[in-house]
């Protein structure tokens, strides 16, 4: 490890007399560099970004000038040379780096705006292989991360606004503070990380690496939060490059700031509702510490609310509401009748806005669309240490999928019923029981040690809001490992049981089901959630 040289201390105020910009990203870039110019700042650049500096009517060099050395290979070799580096990494007050720089000839350079090559976009795009790899920036990071190092003398700016940062402080002092260059260098270094997380994220896509070696991921400050689980915790949100739609993709329409529970909740709502394609029916979800409370589909959204809320009003108090379709003002007036956190939709209608407005502290967000529940990707989960990884639960089950073990087959009323059950269950916390009828959840166990008290809160619940389980369908997201807990819900009035199978004790559990006349199929899948 190399040891610490012996520089002199970094002075608090920098003059800047040269800066390079390189960006892909023009926005602003014309307005920032009249301002240097303005200040005496040479300006040097390369390629597109000169000729648009140029095209200003600006002075500025192309980065060749300095080097006397041509770009070459497709742009892929222009700044990767001595006299760049030289001037971005040369301790300007320690006497050996100076003589070096003066006996090669090499010009300190003061300011670095670069943005990287766009390949986060490339792969949004769905970019080809070589497009991707093409859009990987190398002399970009190279001189982000040296300018960084250096920043003790150089402001590197990664965004227009840490430009705008550094023109601020050049035209209210006349040069960058040494506050602010540490804070720019600390932002260069997360975007290199980020840049290098997704291009390895991508690689190991390409190459089918279900578990590289090193596992990196990034995202970007989204909003800092006032607090998180509880007020003692501190708390963000960071959303990823290319974010899956939801929550982090969400525009907020109205209402106050959403917390550290708020948006967790929201994410586990309209995971669920997205299992609903509103092209069949409309669909809401009711949910609250990240369980539904009530889940239903009905002719109209409304009436889809209106079930779900039929499931479980009281814990509908203060929860999240996630619908699958446009919310529309016959569902905006009904939603607003009941204490609701967050109304969470693809879209929302003018009058069901207007409506909103009315409640101003209640949280509207659209999102444009639902996700593909179906859609490949990964879940994380932090543990002390490290973390967790794995894919996301796409399970996706039709009639065809489904075995009967029991000697009464279920009718094709059931099947679709234990179908929809199954489906609310998958996104339950474990242990989980759901009843449902016609679309419509009217018990939902959830987070129990054991599964018959699963299914016994879940039956409780429906009697305490006159809801009957009698022809309901039972799902239970893993096996049954006894008999107890069918008959749990055989008790309670159920007629069909969609479980996993899988257990030493189906056998048993079969014969109970037999015994008292239940349809019961098993999946081979099980939707565990913690």
């Amino acid at each position: 490890m190399p040891a610490a040289p012996d520089f002199p201390p970094a002075p608090d105020l920098v003059a800047p007399k040269r800066a390079l910009i390189s960006v892909s990203d023009k926005t602003g870039l014309v307005e920032a560099a009249k301002v240097l110019a303005e200040h005496g700042v040479e300006l040097v650049s390369t390629g597109g970004t000169r000729a648009a500096i140029a095209a200003a009517g600006l002075a500025v060099k192309d980065v060749s000038d300095l080097t006397n050395f041509p770009e070459m290979m497709d742009g892929r070799v222009k700044t990767l040379h001595p006299i760049v580096h030289g001037g971005l990494l040369g301790v300007r007050d320690a006497p050996e780096h100076a003589k070096a720089m003066a006996d090669h000839g090499i010009g300190a350079i003061d300011i670095v705006y670069v943005n990287l090559y766009p390949f986060e976009a490339t792969v949004a795009k769905g970019g080809s292989f070589e497009d991707c790899v093409e859009n990987i920036d190398i002399g970009g990071p190279a001189m982000v991360r040296s300018a960084a190092k250096n920043h003790g003398y150089v402001a590197i700016c990664t965004e227009i606004s840490d430009l705008e940062e550094v023109l601020a402080e050049l035209k209210a002092n006349g040069g960058t503070s040494l506050a602010l260059r540490k804070k720019l260098a600390a932002r260069a270094y997360a975007r290199t990380a980020s840049y290098d997380a997704a291009i390895s994220s991508w690689f190991a896509g390409q190459l089918g690496e279900e578990a590289p070696r090193r596992r990196a991921f990034a995202g970007e400050l989204a909003q800092t939060m006032r607090y998180g689980e509880n007020p003692h915790q501190a708390a963000s949100f960071y959303r990823f490059a290319n974010p899956r739609i939801g929550v982090a993709t969400a525009k907020q329409l109205q209402g106050k700031e959403l917390s550290y529970n708020n948006i967790n909740d929201t994410d586990a709502a309209y995971e669920l509702i997205a299992e609903f394609d509103p092209a069949t029916a409309p669909a809401c979800a009711i949910i609250k510490h990240a369980n539904p409370c009530g889940v239903a589909t009905g002719g109209s959204l409304a009436e889809a609310y209106e079930r779900a809320l039929a499931c479980d009003p009281t814990s509908a108090f203060g929860g999240i509401v996630a619908l699958n379709t446009r919310l529309d003002a016959a569902t905006a007036a009904k939603v607003l009748e009941v204490f609701t956190e967050v109304v969470i939709a693809p879209d929302a209608d003018e009058d069901a806005i207007a409506l909103f407005r009315k409640k101003k502290n209640v949280r509207l967000l659209v999102t444009g669309g639902l996700p593909d529940p179906h859609t490949p990707g990964e879940t994380f989960r932090s543990v002390s240490g490290g973390f967790l990884v794995q894919s996301r639960d796409t399970a996706h089950l039709t009639a065809g999928d489904l075995k009967v073990v029991t000697k009464r087959s279920p009718t094709d009323e059931e099947v679709r019923d234990m179908l929809f059950a199954f489906t609310i269950a998958k996104h339950v916390k474990s242990n989980a029981i759901v009843y449902a009828r016609q679309g419509q959840t009217l018990g939902v166990g959830a987070g129990q040690m054991n599964r018959k008290d699963s299914a016994r809160i879940a039956a409780l619940r429906a009697a305490d809001f006159g809801l009957d389980l009698k022809g309901s369908a039972c799902a239970s997201e893993a096996f049954f490992p006894f008999p107890d807990g069918l008959l749990q819900a055989a008790d309670a009035g159920c007629t069909a049981v969609i479980q996993p199978g899988g257990s030493i004790g189906d056998d048993k559990v079969i014969e109970a089901a037999d015994e008292r006349g239940i349809a019961m199929v098993f999946t081979g899948v099980r939707v565990f959630r913690h």
